[in-house]
């Protein structure tokens, strides 16, 4: 049969409107994959050069727009690391926490778009929007907005947290595992979620480690590797938590690896909560600052919810020199090719949605 070419995007929703696929295919075996990204493009790491330190968080959070408080948090941290300002104790803590409410709640976006992308499950649909609501609703009452925090300052945060902030999260942290502990008694049984799933898109080990891919995607290939594990920054290295790592590395245990990883996210909130001390956790005004004696470079990574994310900052008085950006999304988005050849046409979607990619954040 002859080879047919067939372009796929950028406005097919299962490629979120931004992401051009050429497919060759044969009937419907796909033959090859050759993914065409840059419809986002704005130069964001040329432009958070030309800025002051502390303007740049409205560009990081852009960045992931499902997850913004993480690049946030990335970058603000590179700033203290360059500017040798450390971090309140309790505002590391408090920092954990949102964190790893911000990591649930982009898995529960991701979960909910990924069945919605294959077709089916709209009632899984709707409890992941309806359970992701209430984070966002906690975040919004710390940070006074719903989607772009920029709440982050040097050493800490732009205010202190609001005076129920542990028991709301208690109260959220006890509220998600429920209702999150719900989600495998509707996915596992239904046949066509596990059909479109179950040895669809595998990315072995080996390649997985070749590609330099990282995150859920790596983790669902037998590699057990977190950064926040392996480089622990802020209070994680007090934390006990577990790693979930799976073997096929297909699209079916790259979703039991988020699953999972909502669960222990969940853990790690409710011990940071009990040992959280006591204390402000309130940053330093912005303003002009720069470092008496800056380092030459500064690299900073930290678990991102799509993967390892690095910074690499050249410090100048008031402003990054030179930097440059790492994404997660970026990498993993590398293996579509490899493990879509040979795949059913169809499936290609169930196998980009289960590599969870962020295109504000792939076309920087």
């Amino acid at each position: 049969m002859a080879i047919m070419r067939i372009n796929v995007g950028p406005i097919h929703p299962g490629t979120h409107g931004v992401l051009r696929l050429v497919v060759d295919v044969d009937g419907d075996t796909i033959k090859s994959v050759e993914p065409h990204i840059g419809f986002l493009h704005r130069g964001v790491e040329k432009l958070m050069e030309t800025r002051m330190y502390m303007q740049n968080p409205s560009y990081t959070e852009k960045l992931d727009y499902i997850a913004p408080l993480s690049w946030d948090d990335l970058y603000v941290n590179s700033v203290e690391k360059a500017l040798g300002i450390p971090v309140k104790e309790a505002a590391q803590y408090e920092r954990v926490i949102l964190l790893e409410f911000q990591r649930i709640a982009s898995h529960l976006l991701w979960l909910g778009t990924m069945v919605n992308d294959i077709g089916q499950l709209f009632t899984l649909f709707m409890w992941c929007f309806r359970d992701r609501a209430k984070i966002l609703k906690l975040l919004e009452d710390v940070s006074g907005s719903r989607m772009f925090y920029v709440n982050l300052r040097l050493g800490g945060f732009n205010k202190n947290p609001p005076d129920d902030f542990v028991d709301r999260c208690r109260a959220l942290a006890d509220y998600l595992q429920e209702r999150i502990s719900e989600y495998p008694d509707v996915l596992d049984a239904d046949s066509v979620f596990m059909e479109r799933t179950k040895n669809i898109g595998i990315l072995s080990r080996n390649d997985a480690i070749s590609y330099g891919v990282s995150g859920p995607v790596l983790r669902a290939s037998g590699v057990d590797e977190d950064v926040r594990i392996s480089h622990p920054y802020y209070i994680y290295d007090k934390l006990k938590f577990r790693i979930p790592v799976k073997t096929n590395g297909d699209a079916y245990d790259r979703y039991r690896v988020r699953y999972e990883e909502m669960l222990e996210s969940i853990s790690i909130i409710r011990q940071a909560l009990e040992m959280m001390p006591q204390g402000d956790t309130a940053g330093m005004p912005i303003r002009l600052i720069g470092p008496a004696a800056k380092p030459d470079t500064v690299v900073m990574q930290e678990e991102l919810p799509r993967g390892e994310g690095i910074i690499y900052m050249v410090p100048d008085k008031q402003r990054p020199y030179r930097i440059s950006l790492r994404s997660p999304a970026f990498i993993n988005l590398s293996v579509l090719p490899k493990i879509s050849e040979n795949m059913r046409f169809a499936d290609l979607f169930s196998i980009v949605g289960s590599l969870d990619v962020i295109f504000a954040e792939i076309d920087r």
